[in-house]
């Protein structure tokens, strides 16, 4: 998990309870699993005994960081980023420790607090002045964003973001003795910058940690699909959705994400490892990476509710685990397959199955086709199996009261949605 380190942090770390602390951009009230890997810093280095403050970047995310950006971002109201505080709190409360009282028990700040009644003269005066435009310009994220093929350049908003993140580094040092940064690669410069001002503005020593950034084997961008990015919010992706995402990685990208975003020891992985190797298509690795996170975001119960809703389109589901879905992880697991809609009215008195399925939709182009797929058991309604060609069925068969859940065959699903 270690891209790069200053000299000395380990010989620091070795010496005496630090405190570290990660930046976290509060743009939305949901972290997403981008956030996961300096969340995992922080739980491993409180876990070690070391005190973790997780910084909310309520100023700087009223300016935007440059890094890797070839745009500035959208700048956000203080209400919103108390909220979006607060959201975020609730989250890591379920990676870290924030109520023990222990010594390393974790902290949350927001650099809003510091920022907000510091003066643009009184900023340059005490902060800028120990800072060269020449070491400023030397940065990466500055260079590429000042000489980058679009020629838009650069803001001075932007351009003084380093010191900005800098002196949040000087004020945790000064009034949390916190010695240690830590963030992604891309960070590196904004974070250095920070050590760097502390040392000239009060000859401290502070030091600086990066963990590499995450990609997928394919070279795609890691924790991004179709519908965008995953988030830990359940309200914005679903424990289903946020267990499939695991389950479907790579078998090269599970081997590295079960090291990054699970507590498992060497041991454990190895084994999982030669159960890969010995049996691919059973994916112990990916099962595994997909419960350790998914308990660990959710709870043992949501990975126990997505692992039996992904057996439903296997036909391992039975009707007892479909009447369990809630209405969005039944859209979830079904989303793909085909719908129609049909009345309300046509159910108050029952409606003959063969009717539902070959003259109000086109589930079967005709009642010969429909009789015979019957009579060879080949048709399952809410995942029961159906016996008879006179069934017919009631509003009290619907799943979440608006869903009918029809199977023809092994692999064949239509969802029935009654308006």
């Amino acid at each position: 998990m270690i891209h790069d380190m200053t000299p000395g942090t380990e010989e620091q770390l070795g010496k005496e309870m630090t405190t570290a602390y990660v930046g976290i951009d509060p743009t939305a009230d949901s972290l997403h699993i981008g956030h996961l890997v300096s969340i995992m810093m922080l739980r491993h280095f409180q876990r070690c005994g070391h005190k973790p403050i997780a910084l909310i970047g309520g100023a700087t995310g009223m300016i935007g960081d440059p890094s890797m950006k070839s745009q500035e971002r959208n700048l956000l109201s203080e209400d919103e980023l108390r909220h979006n505080q607060e959201c975020i709190r609730k989250q890591l409360s379920r990676f870290l420790d924030f109520e023990s009282g222990l010594p390393n028990q974790a902290e949350m700040a927001n650099n809003y607090d510091w920022t907000r009644d510091l003066t643009f003269l009184s900023f340059i005066r005490d902060i800028g002045k120990h800072i060269t435009v020449n070491y400023m310009m030397s940065k990466d994220s500055v260079r590429k964003r000042i000489s980058g093929e679009d020629r838009e350049g650069m803001s001075f908003t932007e351009f003084t973001y380093q010191l900005v993140q800098g002196y949040d580094f000087y004020v945790l040092y000064t009034q949390k003795s916190c010695k240690l940064q830590m963030g992604g690669s891309d960070q590196w410069g904004n974070i250095t910058t920070g050590t760097e001002l502390i040392r000239r503005k009060c000859g401290g020593e502070a030091y600086a940690l990066t963990c590499p950034l995450i990609t997928k084997a394919d070279g795609g961008k890691f924790g991004k699909t179709e519908t965008g990015n995953v988030w830990l919010d359940p309200a914005r992706t679903s424990p289903y959705q946020f267990y499939q995402f695991w389950m479907n990685v790579s078998d090269a990208d599970a081997r590295k994400y079960i090291r990054i975003f699970t507590m498992l020891g060497r041991e454990e992985i190895g084994q999982l490892e030669q159960e890969q190797d010995a049996q691919p298509h059973l994916r112990p690795l990916q099962k595994a990476l997909a419960r350790e996170v998914t308990c660990m975001v959710h709870s043992q119960a949501d990975w126990m509710a997505a692992e039996e809703a992904s057996q439903m389109l296997f036909g391992a589901g039975t009707a007892e685990s479909l009447a369990r879905l809630d209405e969005a992880t039944f859209l979830s697991v079904f989303g793909g397959v085909p719908r129609f809609e049909i009345p309300s009215s046509l159910l108050h008195e029952g409606i003959a199955l063969m009717d539902l399925l070959c003259t109000h939709t086109q589930v079967f182009p005709s009642r010969g086709e429909a009789r015979r797929t019957l009579d060879g058991g080949g048709i399952s309604v809410n995942k029961q199996k159906v016996t008879s060609v006179d069934t017919s069925i009631t509003s009290s068969d619907l799943i979440n009261q608006k869903y009918i859940l029809v199977q023809k065959g092994k692999k064949n699903y239509f969802v029935i949605q009654v308006q």
